[in-house]
């Protein structure tokens, strides 16, 4: 049946180009033409490339971008070390609690970058908890270039963990074990078989962790400027919050970090188009796995370090130093006090406001990008014609741009004279910022539950005397809805404690808990932050089960 453009559908196609168009093309135009013409914040297009040389001749930037590159290869190393061993075991062999590992491998993610630094510092510093509690003191390894390596692993090894085991427990053992019956040893059936058909997902994973460790602004603003070390995200918000103000130059190191992280997503995407590992049979991956014997306590004790490391470590920091009367009082019984949760629950006091800020921002924040998710994916799904595919292109552009690039773009673009009026200086500045950055999630989430939906539904629908719009509203949104309330919860987690766009759009007086955190630690205030830290962390965990538990129950499962 060949469909007829309907007012309502053109409507929402209008919006939904609107949208991106606003979100993401905007923002990324003011920083290309910003880096392009020099004075393009004062209203002039002289000078055109005039300081594109800067890319190469600036000591500073070369040299952040060589740091960014050599911290993002560190960190990959490292995840690999980290999480190969123990996504190699999960994937292959019965491990012991398997599933309640998964879960304790997924709390890295819950706890902000920014705050899992801080955990580390507390923990290493001279007279941190270690030489408190056994008389280390590590405060010199952790502010040089391996700490900074090291705290970021621990906040992302676990995408290789997932990555790995997922892989090898589709590939299943029954190949490797065709290869040992055909005269082959453990290890050669492994590196020729088993691994070979999981390396599309373990380079991926490693790419992936590639693309966030160049864009992490949270640890290297911790850390990095601690041992002297900058890097493109630090040095891009040093230019645009230290006087003078250069905006060029932040828009020229956006670029180079843009580039940077496009390069990877393509380097990501050939890696999985350029050979296929593909078993050539119908026949579903053997799934019973090996048990492990007497390499059962070995490997229990092999989790139970990565977890204790990555897990309980900076968790156990955040909520002791929470619960610490003074710093200065140390570990110890006498110095338990929980007065620093006291201000954020009082009301009308600065935690309130940041946290009925950041609330109503984050729950706004999940309303417009599930409405516009659910537009986008309709029209890329449903719709015809070159509009779609360019719509569906920048859709998922914001997943390869680093959220303080975006950052960038939203200063520029709503701060630039060619605007009759302007939403920089107001709290809907931030709501624009959070959208551009979490758009993604909805949109992905809808688009794939969409393609899910034959076409089919729609005629039955027309057949029976609905219109386009009573179709969308009364047979589409209803089976998309669980997708959308997924990503609105997940939009909701993230937007609530977001740092990056927080600190640098927040307009003066308007506290987020992002930047109530920031601003705590940065006066002194670490317990107070930290009791924050413990409050966020919590809500996020609790909405992420809770979606998890409502989905398991509707049958899908939540995968993050």
């Amino acid at each position: 049946m060949r469909r007829t453009l309907s007012s309502a559908s053109a409507l929402l196609t209008l919006f939904a180009a609107a949208s991106l168009v606003v979100l993401v093309a905007l923002p990324v135009a003011f920083i290309l033409a910003q880096a392009t013409f020099p004075d393009f914040a004062r209203g002039s297009l002289a000078g055109a490339f005039s300081r594109a040389g800067l890319v190469v001749e600036d000591p500073r930037l070369l040299t952040q971008t060589r740091n960014t590159l050599l911290l993002a290869a560190s960190v990959m190393l490292g995840c690999l070390v980290f999480g190969l061993p123990i996504g190699v075991l999960r994937g292959l062999f019965r491990v012991p609690g398997a599933r309640l590992w998964d879960v304790v491998f997924l709390i890295p993610f819950l706890i902000p970058p920014f705050i899992a630094a801080i955990a580390w510092m507390m923990t290493l510093q001279p007279r941190g908890y270690l030489f408190q509690l056994v008389g280390f003191d590590l405060g010199r390894q952790l502010f040089t270039f391996a700490g900074v390596a090291f705290v970021m692993t621990l906040n992302l090894f676990p995408l290789v963990y997932f990555a790995v085991s997922r892989s090898l427990e589709g590939v299943g053992g029954r190949f490797a074990a065709a290869a040992r019956v055909s005269g082959a040893g453990p290890t050669r059936a492994f590196l020729l078989i088993t691994l070979p058909l999981s390396a599309p997902g373990v380079a991926a994973s490693l790419l992936i962790v590639f693309a966030m460790s160049i864009e992490e602004f949270g640890t290297p603003a911790a850390l990095a400027s601690r041992t002297g070390f900058e890097v493109l995200v630090t040095g891009i918000y040093t230019r645009l919050s230290d006087f003078p103000i250069d905006l060029n130059g932040a828009a020229l190191g956006s670029v180079i970090l843009m580039a940077l992280v496009l390069a990877a997503f393509f380097v990501q995407n050939w890696v999985a188009t350029r050979r296929s590992y593909v078993a050539q049979t119908g026949k579903p991956a053997n799934l019973d796995k090996v048990e492990l014997g007497v390499w059962t306590a070995p490997a229990l004790i092999l989790f139970a370090l990565v977890a204790a490391i990555g897990v309980v470590v900076p968790l156990a920091a955040i909520v002791a130093t929470s619960f610490m009367g003074t710093i200065a009082g140390g570990l110890s019984w006498d110095n338990l006090d929980a007065r620093h949760y006291q201000p954020i629950f009082r009301a009308g006091g600065r935690a309130a406001q940041a946290l009925v800020t950041s609330g109503w921002l984050a729950a706004a924040t999940a309303f417009a990008t599930a409405a516009i998710g659910a537009a986008v994916a309709v029209a890329v799904v449903r719709g015809q014609g070159r509009a779609r595919q360019a719509m569906d292109a920048l859709s998922v552009l914001p997943n390869a741009i680093p959220a303080i690039v975006l950052a960038v773009g939203v200063i520029l673009a709503w701060n630039s004279p060619f605007l009759p009026v302007t939403l920089y200086g107001s709290t809907a500045i931030l709501l624009v910022a959070y959208a551009a950055i979490l758009l993604p999630y909805p949109i992905r989430y809808a688009v794939a539950r969409l393609r899910q939906i034959g076409p089919s539904l729609d005629d039955a629908a027309r057949v029976a005397g609905a219109s386009q719009a009573q179709t969308l509203v009364h047979v589409l949104l209803p089976l998309m809805a669980p997708s959308l309330v997924a990503a609105m919860m997940l939009v909701f987690a993230i937007a609530s404690r977001e740092l990056v766009a927080s600190i640098m759009l927040a307009p003066a007086g308007v506290r987020t808990v992002g930047t109530f955190i920031f601003s705590q630690f940065e006066q002194g205030s670490v317990q107070t932050g930290m009791a924050m830290s413990a409050i966020a962390i919590a809500v996020t965990s609790s909405i992420l089960l809770a979606v998890n538990l409502w989905l398991a129950r509707r049958g899908g499962a939540f995968s993050g």
